[in-house]
């Protein structure tokens, strides 16, 4: 093969200086804008700058990458100083650079760490200053729901489209509380936490337990009705005219679980029955990491049942801390106060000595400094008077709020215990008894609801025995032991 120059091929390694063009720069000359370079014989040669724009725009005219959903493990994971993050997403044979602005970022409960397996929603664009083709990711899952995610994501889509999500609408949480109500079952840990962190903190507030269903195919409809029946309780409050007694504020709580276990509170019928509620509402449903669509529709979203006890009540040793403060500030106004009525008291001494006249009769000198003599005494008592009226006063606000305290936590175990004597178990413990059908459990009202040879199960104090109906006894008959 010749170096023919009319063939459009580059020059071989071995060319030497008689095989360039006319109109090549001499060597050791400054290279011009004008000809043609060395060895490109009429070959269009791009700028970095060119090659980029058209990666670019190629990668942008592909539908399939402006709306992508990428699975893949999380490699090194680094957050820049402006709050964006960047890290790799990979799988066993390649690798993606993503990158995750921080205002998306902030608005997730979920952050990727290395290691994860995640799914990643956005799009591919290059970023033109350094040629870096780069994922722009919008949201992060984690990677394995499937069908769950995609309902939550639809649901959270349409419900904000709504604005049942929008930050205006949220209400603020009253200061102190007199009243708190729970929704979440009775039987979990979570409304034992939820009543430790009230008493700790804030003991004199009411908490009132609506107890509903939170896991399980009836678990949505039992949430509504306790929304419902909080609702109605407050509205007859306020009609009553004693608004105080109802809730100011609820809190919506459960423990944490899987997506499925949490599928409830995403039930659409709960969302809205979180917006509609009368007072505000603090959702403290499941762990840190976990977001449900209760969470976007309540005025304020707690990490934890816990946290959201603690975001409700004001904490006791602050205000403790608060009424300690006071006083000192009490005590420093009065210091002040006496320290400038002492200086007002030396500056008319001091001038009742420059107006006094050096040929003034002795008896009247020595009767203007008894004169004056008397009035500083008289206001030292008065100010040692009113000084220790204040510190006397500034002692009493301590023991004042104790006391407060303890008359309220008093009528607290009050109320506790007379709720005990009104339980079914006490009723039980009186030697009542509770009758119901073997068959269907419902409980006997009414003989004629236990015709002859119906099993019974009877529950007393402490325990529950089995029991077979006998014919129905007649006028005149003898009792028949069963």
């Amino acid at each position: 093969m010749t170096n023919d120059r009319s063939d459009g091929l580059l020059p071989g390694w071995d060319a030497t200086s008689s095989d360039e063009p006319e109109g090549a720069t001499p060597a050791g000359a400054m290279p011009t804008r004008t000809g043609t370079p060395p060895g490109t014989f009429g070959l269009r040669i791009l700028n970095v700058s060119e090659v980029a724009r058209a990666i670019r725009d190629a990668v942008r005219a592909d539908e399939r990458l402006r709306d992508v959903w990428v699975e893949g493990e999380v490699g090194r994971v680094t957050v820049s100083s402006a709050g964006h993050a960047y890290f790799s997403l990979k799988d066993d044979k390649s690798a993606v650079q993503c990158v995750w602005f921080r205002d998306e970022r902030v608005r997730s409960a979920f952050q990727p760490q290395a290691g994860l397996r995640i799914v990643v929603h956005g799009r591919v664009d290059l970023f033109e200053p350094q040629g870096a083709l780069q994922l722009y990711v919008e949201s992060i899952q984690p990677a394995g729901f499937g069908d769950l995610t995609l309902r939550f994501e639809a649901l959270k889509a349409r419900l904000t489209q709504e604005g049942l999500f929008d930050s205006a609408r949220k209400r603020p949480l009253p200061s102190r509380p007199t009243t708190i109500a729970v929704i979440t079952s009775p039987t979990g840990v979570v409304w034992r936490d939820i009543g430790t962190v009230l008493a700790r903190r804030w003991p004199l507030a009411r908490v009132v337990l609506v107890a509903c269903q939170v896991q399980g195919e009836d678990a949505p409809a039992s949430i509504v009705s306790a929304f419902r029946r909080l609702d109605r309780w407050i509205g007859q409050c306020r009609a009553d005219g004693h608004p105080d007694e109802a809730p100011q504020v609820t809190i919506l709580a459960r423990g944490g679980g899987s997506l499925e276990d949490l599928w409830s509170f995403n039930d659409e019928r709960v969302v809205r029955a979180v917006v509609a509620h009368a007072v505000p509402v603090v959702c403290g449903v499941g762990h840190e990491v976990d977001v449900t669509l209760a969470d976007f529709a309540a005025d304020v979203r707690a990490p934890t049942p816990s946290a959201a006890a603690e975001l409700v009540v004001p904490d006791r040793a602050e205000w403790e801390k608060a009424f300690r403060r006071a006083a000192e500030r009490i005590a420093v106004a009065a210091e002040r106060l006496l320290t400038a009525t002492r200086r007002e008291l030396d500056a008319e001494a001091r001038a009742l000595l420059r107006l006094d006249p050096v040929a003034q009769l002795a008896t009247s000198r020595e009767r203007v400094g008894l004169l004056l003599d008397r009035a500083v005494r008289a206001g030292t008592v008065a100010l040692t008077a009113r000084r220790a009226a204040i510190e006397r006063s500034a002692g009493l606000i301590p023991q004042l709020a104790t006391q407060r305290v303890g008359s309220a936590r008093s009528a607290l175990d009050a109320a506790t215990a007379s709720l005990a004597v009104l339980g079914p178990q006490a009723t039980l413990d009186r030697g009542y008894a509770i009758v119901r059908r073997a068959a269907d459990e419902l409980i006997v009202r009414d003989p004629t609801e236990t015709p002859a040879a119906t099993d019974l199960l009877i529950r007393v104090a402490k325990g529950e025995f089995r029991a077979t109906a006998g014919r129905p006894r007649r006028d005149g008959d003898a009792a028949e032991s069963n």
